[in-house]
């Protein structure tokens, strides 16, 4: 019996270790398994975000483009005719609004530093130096301050006479050009609208042509009307809005002739008493 016992312990303990061996390769195997779904989904990830940069890097050139072929397709069916008329007068208009902004531009300066220079010549004296640094600065400011000054000795009155003759000269260099601006505007919208009254009569024509009202064939000469009186408007704001900042600038720089003005026949009351 003793034996028997001994046996079945035996195998007892070889069952009970090869059991636990198995256990041990099957939670190897398990953790094996797991680490290659996990690597397998880490690639999926990886793969995936690779996916949508690439489909956003090539989303911004596609839309691009399609707005550029969506503008170019409107164009045409807006009639090339009446478009083109359009294009022509956004162009021009374009043209003579950045002549303006650059003349006025170089226009601007700081008037403040410049009336005190001069201030600062005619207290020492010395009216030649005053022209000089009036010569040497840009800008209808400093030419009216010189023909100012070429007058200084006259008296007040003499410089006022010449400093307001002459800057209603330099007022009107400051607005040339922008009369033409404005006809650009005008011409804008009408061209458009002139396009929507021709689709609309072409419209009709079709109609007649076919005998029968269509939907289609109203569309068609509809669709030519809109596009045309929208593409009019967009032309005019554009050249609106650049327009209107033209006209900020020509009064600032006026004002600044003003100030100017003022300033110079202050200087030329107190010259005057110091002789």
């Amino acid at each position: 019996m003793k034996k028997l016992f001994a046996i079945i312990a035996m195998f007892g303990v070889f069952a009970f270790g090869a059991t636990q061996s198995m256990i041990a390769q099957t939670d190897s195997v398990a953790v094996a398994d797991s680490s290659a779904v996990v690597d397998s989904a880490a690639v999926d990830t990886a793969a995936v975000v690779e996916t949508e940069e690439a489909t956003e890097e090539v989303a911004a050139p596609i839309e691009e483009e399609s707005i550029h072929k969506e503008l170019k397709t409107k164009f045409i069916e807006g009639d090339a005719g009446f478009m083109s008329l359009v294009a022509i007068a956004l162009v021009f208009g374009l043209a003579f609004c950045i002549e303006r902004i650059i003349y006025l531009s170089l226009a601007e300066i700081d008037s403040k530093k410049l009336m005190a220079q001069i201030e600062e010549r005619l207290n020492a004296g010395d009216v030649e130096g005053a022209k000089t640094i009036c010569r040497n600065t840009r800008g209808p400011i400093a030419s009216i301050c010189y023909q100012g000054l070429m007058r200084f000795d006259d008296g007040v009155e003499d410089v006022e006479r010449s400093v307001t003759a002459y800057g209603s000269v330099q007022a009107s260099y400051l607005e040339q050009g922008c009369s033409w601006i404005t006809l650009f505007i005008a011409m804008a919208p009408s061209l458009g609208f002139l396009g929507t009254v021709i689709g609309m009569v072409m419209a009709f024509d079709d109609i007649q042509a076919a005998g029968d009202i269509s939907p289609t064939i109203v569309a068609g000469g509809m669709k030519v009307a809109l596009i045309t009186t929208i593409f009019g408007i967009i032309v005019a704001l554009i050249l609106q809005t650049f327009y209107n900042y033209i006209l900020s600038k020509i009064e600032s720089i006026t004002a600044n002739m003003e100030e100017a003005t003022i300033s110079l026949l202050d200087m030329c009351m107190k010259y005057n008493l110091k002789k």
